[in-house]
């Protein structure tokens, strides 16, 4: 059985079609769908449940969302998915050829951006090349890996951000990354948000402060356009 974890946070108005899309899209009847909310204030577990998900609350915060639904999932195979993307046709079969090649231990798809525009199509071709060349996915791309790997590392560090960069790091200590040949279409909500240049400008800013030992508070105010409160200790790194 493969078991999909979605973290949410005031979903309403996406989670029934992510929920539809998922069970459309597989061909493995052994899929099961677990919805983890982080205390929204909207419809969303309501509207989830009703979706035929299984739906569970947890603390805030997606890394702890994330590591509550593994807690309770059946499957031998666990795939997390971000609400605001939408898995490939045969997304299942996908999953499993790619875990069954030689020294891979877990997996991701390729990246698309749901919306038009020559800017998106170049974040798209970055973001192939750096999986496919650095064995980089991140957690949009709804990465994927047997139970018993996620379990073995502990699962995902309870980080306010970049939870999904850092357990592929120690992935990749295991042994291979793959791909499937076949990319998740996720929303371009952010992007529009913010424009594409910046958004790009703050995700490698987030991976530099990351390897420049910025704590992840930090960071994950500057993720989220707050204003960075000073530290307690000035000599501590930022």
């Amino acid at each position: 059985m493969i078991s999909i974890v979605v973290p949410t946070l005031n979903e309403a108005a996406i989670i029934k079609e992510t929920i539809s899309q998922v069970k459309k899209s597989g061909r493995d009847t052994l899929v099961e769908i677990i919805v983890v909310d982080g205390g929204s204030r909207d419809a969303t577990m309501e509207i989830a449940s009703s979706g035929g998900a299984k739906v569970i609350g947890s603390a805030g915060g997606r890394a702890c969302q994330m590591n509550a639904g593994a807690k309770v999932a059946a499957g031998d195979v666990l795939l997390f998915l971000h609400a605001d993307t939408r898995l490939p046709d045969r997304f299942d079969v996908l999953v499993r050829q790619t875990l069954a090649t030689a020294g891979v231990v877990a997996g991701a798809f390729e990246l698309k951006i749901d919306a038009p525009g020559w800017g998106l199509r170049l974040v798209e071709k970055g973001v192939n090349w750096r999986s496919r060349l650095l064995a980089m996915p991140y957690g949009d791309q709804a990465i994927f890996l047997p139970a018993s790997v996620f379990w073995q590392l502990g699962g995902f560090r309870e980080l306010p951000i970049m939870e999904d960069f850092e357990l592929v790091l120690r992935l990749r200590r295991l042994g291979l990354m793959g791909i499937a040949p076949a990319p998740v279409v996720t929303s371009a909500r952010r992007w529009q948000a913010l424009g594409v240049v910046k958004t790009t400008a703050i995700n490698q800013y987030m991976i530099l402060g990351y390897y420049l030992g910025v704590s992840k508070a930090r960071l994950a105010q500057w993720y989220r356009g707050k204003k960075p409160e000073p530290p307690d200790n000035p000599s501590l790194p930022l």
